[in-house]
């Protein structure tokens, strides 16, 4: 076996190990059930948001630590985080318990970042899209499984809520174990990034101008060879200014900065509405005779993958970029239509049905905005720009929590939260079809305008 694939492989497995949760599902129903003496308001107001405003200040810390601490350690940090959060679920009582493990399930899911770029780190760049695949495939592999199993042991009644804990457990405890296997990063983007210089050949590529202001200098301006083979032909990078210089190449580009905001905005409404869907549902059939939560993420799971697929495919050299912010304008105001079906029905069902379409829509347009962002972006900074987007995108997920679920905000009661959420996805579509068409008649002025200007001279 290839060693790309065999590190591909070995990461996958953790991957989709890590998704086997089949208490997700119904965390919620084991929460307001009898083995919590906690309210829905509670839930909603004093739990929940803790675990919102943990993943956004961690993330900020993980986000500078993944490359400086070379990915690894953060992937173990993932298998210690879901113990601590699983033992804590099964073993603990208490609201102050509940907050504290809503700490670690931000450490939980802050971390994940280490795993979708870790292995940038250890396959060559023309490998980027197969491994990418694999750990997306891995992922919703687990999840898949994951829904199955949980609607297959409460359908059949093998386990009730609080038991299906114990099989999450498991396969932290499994992932965590895991993680120490995988093979460690020698180098990384920025804090162990070396430059390994070739003698000077009439073959050997130009140096790019970032070399040119990293390298020993001679007094003539050229660099200086001597110093070169002094250093034994290495150079160390600048960290910080290779950051600073990857983020103002990304961020100074109108595509690249029109495309992060709709991943923001998208990431942070589908964040919003997938954490309090369970609450949702207990406000519409508050004792459900078989609540088929896990059927609904399983069936989630399978029609967002096929989604992606579907967008990977039709996107590729497919789709011009305003042809695609107009399709996703469209698809946008069909995710709020969806929400509105989930919250304003009387009927589990349909809030069921609504809640699926949602999420076959996300995986499309997600796909699409990230595909956008990755082409436009000119050098290897991938793994910056889509965590600066994710950064961004909790900061509008928490000014959703705090303005529409908090005390100090609207205090908005399950069905309340739930229509915001939809115009919130509805006014996100108006805003870029209007951009679309202003974009548009801009453009044709302009040709019309040259046009003119041509046939004068």
């Amino acid at each position: 076996m290839k060693e790309w694939l065999k590190i591909s492989c070995l990461l996958c497995v953790f991957g989709f190990v890590r998704e086997i949760r089949p208490s997700e599902p119904y965390v919620t129903e084991y929460l307001l059930g009898p083995w919590r003496n906690i309210t829905e308001q509670q839930l909603t107001q004093d739990v929940y948001p803790v675990g919102t405003y943990s993943h956004l200040v961690q993330l900020v810390f993980v986000f500078l630590i993944t490359d400086f601490l070379r990915y690894k350690p953060l992937i173990i940090t993932i298998g210690a985080a879901g113990v601590i959060i699983w033992s804590m679920l099964i073993w603990t009582t208490s609201l102050l318990s509940l907050q504290i493990l809503e700490f670690f399930y931000g450490t939980y899911m802050a971390a994940e970042v280490a795993y979708y770029t870790y292995i940038y780190a250890k396959v060559d760049k023309k490998y980027y899209p197969r491994v990418t695949s694999h750990t997306r495939a891995a992922m919703f592999a687990g999840k898949l499984i994951s829904g199955i199993t949980s609607q297959l042991m409460i359908n059949l009644e093998l386990m009730n809520y609080k038991q299906l804990n114990y099989i999450t457990l498991a396969t932290q405890i499994l992932a965590m174990l895991w993680a120490f296997g995988l093979p460690k990063v020698d180098k990384s983007l920025y804090f162990h990034r070396e430059v390994y210089l070739r003698e000077a050949t009439p073959e050997a590529p130009q140096t790019n101008q970032l070399q040119l202001q990293l390298e020993p200098q001679s007094e003539s301006g050229e660099p200086d060879v001597a110093s070169q083979q002094t250093a034994g032909q290495q150079v160390q990078y600048n960290p910080m200014r290779l950051l600073w210089q990857h983020f103002y190449n990304a961020y100074t580009s109108p595509r690249v900065v029109q495309w992060s905001l709709w991943y923001a905005i998208g990431l942070a409404g589908y964040l919003q509405v997938t954490y309090y869907m369970q609450v949702l549902w207990k406000v519409i059939e508050p004792e459900p005779q078989i609540a088929w939560n896990g059927a609904v993420d399983a069936v989630l799971t399978a029609l967002a993958a096929l989604s992606a697929l579907a967008a990977g495919y039709l996107h590729s050299g497919r789709l011009r970029p305003r042809t695609s912010l107009l399709v996703l304008s469209v698809l946008s105001a069909l995710e709020g239509g969806s929400v509105l079906i989930c919250c304003w029905t009387h009927d589990i069902y349909w809030s069921y049905v609504g809640f699926v379409i949602f999420g076959a829509l996300y995986g499309f347009t997600i796909t699409v905005a990230s595909a956008e962002v990755a082409r436009n972006l000119q050098e290897d900074s991938f793994g910056l720009v889509f965590g600066i987007n994710t950064l961004l995108a909790l900061v509008f997920q928490s000014l959703l929590t705090i303005i529409v679920v908090s005390e100090t905000g609207f205090e908005l009661d399950a069905v309340g939260q739930y229509t915001v959420y939809a115009f919130y996805f509805i006014a996100v579509a108006i805003i870029y079809f209007i951009s679309v068409i202003v974009e548009h008649l801009w453009y044709r002025g302009a040709q019309q305008v040259q046009e003119k200007t041509e046939i004068i001279d």
